[in-house]
């Protein structure tokens, strides 16, 4: 169904870039792997397990050269109130469903629909989601040990601040060091892994000078197995699909929208074009068979793919490379990882959040004090304080509100009543220019300019209507409405310049007919002629 061009050209010479790239990535990949997934409220051994299998898959079977997956910060929300209300048993099958979501949409083609998604929208959910990574941190940061976590943000913060006099100084001091290593390592050696580097740094100064004083994963999750993750199919009956289906949607909706917009950036900073569809049939199966082994839901990562590009990748064997160290890092050293604490990997998530916050944009929409502000400032407000589901129903119905109100104020009905062509000044006819859209927000507009108008009209009306941008059902219902009345009154209408394909729709509707063919006319001066040689005819 979708063939594949990515290695076309490929020479064995691309192999090392590759190999050089898919290392690199696969250094930062790890610690994220485990650090989205405590977040998530699962052991962190399945963030491994999806950085191995959906990079694999995404990477064989996606529409992007450059495209790493994995799990990400977008998804931490989501799973993690799919996880609180259900279970993880429930989150495997939830992604599973979202993974069929995804393929269907790859087949049907439906990639472009992503992008009429509103700026607005996505930057405001982006920067909620941000802000709850952010704090979702906090407990570890302080070294609060005994936090439930809770469904709501307020609840959140609620029980943080109950703890607060438990604060434990070596956790601080520890996510502290992660903040420095980020700062001076970004600052002198931008080109080293990072987010690595920040977590070993702190995470050896723990071990050493002050060991057993912190939660670490050993503590918290146990020991990460040192094996390969085994098949298991979740238990799918048609009670879960029926309870799942809301989320399911959701992770699949958010994970379209992350993995085309990571798909985006790489085309801009390489210069190549993915295929949207072949990517989400690739996030698809990727989403499909993770759960399979374990993993969470999975989609295209901006900075692993960002990082996979700035270290010279290729194509995507930089990516199958990523996937293959990353196992080989789990079946080498995954005893080693029970000794980093939790407090090292909070500084991880906050700077992943910080970069993901789009305050810059966020900023820029809101000083606009539009629609827009509006949008941005709901969506946001409501992927903090309720979910995310919620959050971009309401803001996508703000969205179009607001389009919608917009094109309601373009619509322009001009009252010709000096007209050039008006030679003499008894000739008794009208001309209307319509300009814009005749749809359902404009309807009762367009109803109100004639309504004053149309009692003292003349004997013709003629309704320009080269400018009309767009009639729907209800805008047609209208015009329909007001020719009826028109002819109640014995008048007569004429219609000039109308688009082709508005008389395409006339004659589908019927009103082609009620109008008459005889009444359409290429433009204003013809139908003005007509309307003047029928005066003449008439008397009048």
């Amino acid at each position: 169904m979708f063939s594949d061009d990515r290695f076309r050209d490929y020479q064995p010479a691309n192999l090392r870039k590759d190999f050089i790239s898919g290392i690199t990535v696969g250094i930062v990949a790890i610690p994220l792997g485990m650090a989205f997934a405590i977040a998530s409220g699962v052991n962190p051994e399945y963030g491994i397990y999806t950085t191995i299998i959906a990079g694999l898959i995404v990477a064989l079977l996606g529409g992007s050269r450059f495209q790493i997956a994995g799990p990400t910060g977008a998804f931490i929300p989501i799973l993690l109130a799919v996880v609180l209300q259900y279970g993880y048993e429930n989150l495997l099958i939830a992604g599973l469903m979202a993974g069929v979501l995804l393929v269907i949409m790859g087949i049907f083609r439906l990639g472009n629909l992503i992008h009429y998604i509103p700026r607005s929208v996505t930057i405001g959910f982006t920067t909620g989601i941000a802000v709850i990574i952010f704090t979702g941190q906090l407990g570890n940061f302080l070294g609060l040990s005994e936090l439930d976590k809770k469904e709501y943000f307020h609840q959140n913060m609620l029980e943080l601040f109950q703890h607060i006099a438990n604060v434990n100084g070596y956790s601080i001091l520890t996510a502290l060091t992660g903040i420095s290593a980020i700062i001076l390592v970004t600052r002198f050696a931008p080109r080293a892994p990072i987010l690595l580097v920040a977590l070993i740094i702190p995470t050896t100064i723990a071990v050493l000078f002050y060991p057993n004083q912190l939660d670490t994963i050993g503590t918290v999750f146990g020991e990460i197995p040192q094996t390969l993750p085994h098949f298991h199919l979740p238990e799918i009956t048609l009670a879960k699909i029926q309870e799942l289906w809301q989320p399911a949607l959701v992770i699949a909706a958010l994970g379209a929208i992350e993995s085309l917009l990571s798909a985006v950036v790489a085309d801009g900073m390489t210069g190549k074009r993915h295929r949207s569809n072949k990517e989400l049939f690739g996030q698809g199966i990727a989403n499909i068979i993770t759960p399979l082994f374990g993993g969470i839901p999975a989609t295209g990562a901006i900075a692993r793919t960002a990082t996979n590009i700035r270290s010279g990748a290729v194509s995507p064997f930089s990516g199958v490379i990523h996937s293959v160290f990353v196992l080989a890092t789990l079946l080498l050293l995954a005893p080693y990882a029970s000794h980093i604490p939790l407090a090292a990997m909070a500084p991880l998530l906050m700077f992943v959040a910080w970069n993901m916050s789009e305050y810059k944009a966020f900023s820029q929409i809101i000083k606009l004090k539009t629609g827009d502000s509006l949008v941005l400032l709901a969506t946001f407000l409501l992927t903090v304080f309720v979910n995310l589901t919620v959050a971009v129903q309401v803001g996508l119905l703000l969205a179009i509100l607001s389009f919608i109100k917009k094109k309601s104020e373009s619509l322009q009905v001009e009252n010709r009543k000096q007209n050039s062509l008006d030679l003499t000044a008894h000739f008794r006819h009208m001309t209307f220019a319509i300009k814009g859209p005749l749809f359902f927000g404009t309807a009762q507009a367009f109803e109100q300019s004639f309504h004053s108008t149309v009692q003292s009209a003349p004997h013709v009306i003629i309704l320009n209507m080269s400018e009309v941008t767009l009639i729907d059902a209800t805008g047609e219902e209208k015009l329909a409405s007001f020719i009826a009345g028109i002819k109640k009154m014995n008048r007569i209408v004429f219609i000039a310049g109308l688009p082709d394909w508005g008389v395409e729709l006339f004659k589908r509707s019927g009103l082609y007919d009620v109008i008459g063919s005889t009444s359409f006319f290429l433009n204003e001066e013809d139908a003005i002629q007509a309307a003047t040689q029928l005066e003449y005819t008439t008397g009048d």
